[in-house]
């Protein structure tokens, strides 16, 4: 993560991290039938389980960041673990010859995130510091090597353990897949030392060199797409490897930043010919390949006309930090509420710790969500946008058939939801409903319409688990 964020509209965060934002403007949709079709399904999945792994989880640090040589809150490295960048760098990338975290359960995880209703998984396959969670047969930087102590495991090609147990499961499959690579010598060449995330080269200069960095990755994006069953996702990171842009050169016409042209066609077209019909998210890119937005720790202040995703962490960090903060469960169903009112998804990361497994806080916060989940989930899946979306601490939703509307109350200030005694509540415009409910409850509630205005009496000594919701039919 912490790349280019793709900007919707004025977006409120849920989190101090922020950076450089575009719009929806750029924008292109898919012109696939059988892609369009599986945007439309995603979109009916509504909540997503996001995972950030790798050897970095030994140090409880930043995932891949600390490698790069910028001068960023998230880029910080501490001196215990290297005096100097370069035995920093050494440092960390002998965290492979470590790296056994042998109680890595996959079941264990779908189990949770079934129960608490997440319909599909993305996980880092790779991130920017180069080393690959599967078994890559183009670099020996990888959890399946010989150097790695977990690789005499049975899983040790825990992608592949991922994809099996969440599909088993009826989950979607997403690969998060960093187009960077930090570790490949054809993108920081050793030759120069780096300067910032961009390639430390000029690719024109030496096109040779970066021509085997493309079939690198390009090999790569073969493996995980032909050899690891059913993918339905490949959410690519590391916005800035794209082409230049106008914006990319000063007044004078001198580069801002390397051209990092990786040939998305060529990329993407592998993918396809694996998986006919695969989402393509090219990040913070725009353009053709980038079939839905991803904002970052954010959720839009309004509902967008493109298919979108907010990735948002439930602690503060995407990647493992012991006693990390995490969210309560009111405010992650209070966040996703908020996302599918304004027509989005919420992938929502956990970040699993050293040995293989999340902390019990976060299996606490599944459990909660499961118990709302259980209650509420006719409101959540398969839904839309529709007019107001939002009116004070009312939300809205509706099916796809547009004959049921979702009316969510929330109590964002409490620490607790409690119901009050009564729901004044503004419909759609011409909608009028012939039945109206409260999910959880079996008595039948006292309401009537007065102009456009639903009045409901509700039910006395009634307990609602975080946030309650009123189901309107036609």
């Amino acid at each position: 993560m912490r790349l280019l964020l793709l900007a919707v509209v004025l977006l409120t965060g849920v989190n101090a991290f922020s950076q450089a934002h575009h719009t929806t403007k750029e924008y292109t949709a898919p012109n696939d039938p059988l892609v369009l079709k599986h945007l439309d399904e995603w979109q009916d999945l509504k909540f997503g389980l996001f995972m950030h792994w790798g050897t970095y989880s030994q140090w409880g640090i930043v995932e891949s960041w600390s490698l790069c040589p910028e001068d960023e809150d998230w880029t910080q490295r501490e001196t215990k673990h290297g005096a100097t960048y370069n035995e920093y760098k050494k440092n960390y990338e002998a965290l492979q010859l470590t790296f056994n975290p042998t109680a890595f359960n996959p079941q264990k995880w779908a189990d949770a995130a079934k129960a608490a209703g997440m319909k599909y998984v993305v996980f880092t396959t790779k991130h920017h510091d180069g080393f690959a969670m599967f078994d890559t047969k183009v670099s020996d930087y990888k959890i399946t090597s010989s150097k790695t102590p977990f690789s005499s495991n049975p899983q040790a090609d825990v992608t592949k353990a991922i994809f099996e147990t969440f599909r088993k499961d009826n989950f979607k499959i997403g690969a998060y897949f960093s187009k960077p690579d930090w570790y490949n010598e054809n993108y920081w060449w050793p030759y120069f030392p780096p300067k910032d995330r961009h390639v430390n080269y000029d690719p024109k200069r030496y096109p040779e060199r970066w021509n085997n960095f493309k079939n690198f990755v390009h090999t790569q994006i073969n493996e995980l797409t032909s050899n690891y069953g059913k993918v339905d996702i490949l959410w690519l990171d590391g916005g800035w490897v794209r082409p230049s842009k106008p914006s990319d050169f000063d007044h004078e016409g001198k580069p801002l930043r390397p051209d990092q042209d990786i040939d998305m066609d060529k990329l993407a077209g592998i993918a396809l010919k694996n998986q006919p019909g695969i989402i393509v998210v090219d990040r913070a890119v725009g353009g053709k390949w980038e079939n839905y937005v991803t904002p970052e720790q954010s959720v839009p202040t309004e509902p967008l006309n493109v298919p979108w995703e907010s990735c948002i962490t439930m602690g503060d960090s995407f990647s493992y930090v012991p006693n990390d903060n995490y969210k309560s469960g009111k405010k992650i169903i209070e966040t996703l509420v908020k996302i599918i009112s304004r027509g989005g998804n919420y992938l929502l990361n956990i970040a699993p710790g050293p040995t293989g497994d999340y902390d019990q806080a976060a299996y606490d916060r599944l459990k909660e969500i499961a118990e709302w989940m259980s209650v509420n989930q006719s409101a959540v899946y398969s839904t839309r946008t529709i007019a107001p979306y939002q009116y004070e601490e009312f939300y809205y939703t509706r099916s796809k058939d547009g004959r049921t509307v979702n009316v969510f109350h929330l109590q964002e200030k409490e620490n607790n939801y409690s119901l009050p005694e009564k729901f004044s509540i503004p419909l759609p415009v011409g909608y009028f409903p012939k039945q109206v409910k409260l999910l959880g409850i079996k008595d039948k509630l006292k309401w009537q319409i007065k102009d456009t205005t639903l009045e409901i009496t509700l039910p006395k000594n009634v307990s609602i688990n975080k946030a309650a919701v009123v189901q309107l039919s036609l």
